[in-house]
């Protein structure tokens, strides 16, 4: 029986490569969630949950946008995480994730610090498929952001 997964998607080009590592795993029954309210401007936002429900239409939204003013990622792995955590124990899933886990340039070991305080997280390196999945992206012409997504990371 596959474990059901609740992914956290920060972006669509980044679920493309996770889901690509996922997929060889084959040991999930995934279902994506939305909640990124660090991203910033608010066309930013936008931009990012437009792409993703053109990418994939039955991604779970929890569309709220509230500019995070904090300089420490931290913050924003552990506001985006402890929601997927309670949407996940409060909707049956077995293990909950993230596609932060996909990119080279985020903190996977702070990621996975904010994500084990919940018990049902599964920590997965996809960087491995980071390059394929935005080669995906072009491809199929997704949006796709320059920047991490909190005003901070805009100017970096």
């Amino acid at each position: 029986m596959k474990t059901k997964l609740l992914l956290h998607v920060c972006c669509a080009p980044c679920l493309i490569g996770t889901m690509m590592c996922l997929d060889e795993l084959g040991d999930f029954d995934v279902s994506c969630f939305w909640y990124n309210p660090n991203i910033s401007p608010l066309d930013e936002y936008k931009s990012r949950l437009g792409a993703l429900i053109d990418y994939m239409p039955s991604c779970i939204i929890k569309d709220d946008h509230g500019i995070v003013l904090n300089k420490n990622c931290d913050y924003c792995y552990k506001i985006r995480l402890k929601e997927t955590a309670r949407y996940a124990r409060e909707n049956g899933f077995d293990k909950f994730s993230t596609t932060l886990l996909v990119s080279p340039y985020q903190n996977h070991e702070k990621i996975k610090q904010s994500g084990e305080k919940y018990a049902e997280f599964f920590y997965g390196d996809f960087r491995g498929n980071f390059r394929a999945g935005q080669k995906v992206a072009r491809e199929k012409k997704i949006y796709m952001q320059k920047y991490c997504g909190c005003i901070f990371s805009e100017n970096i």
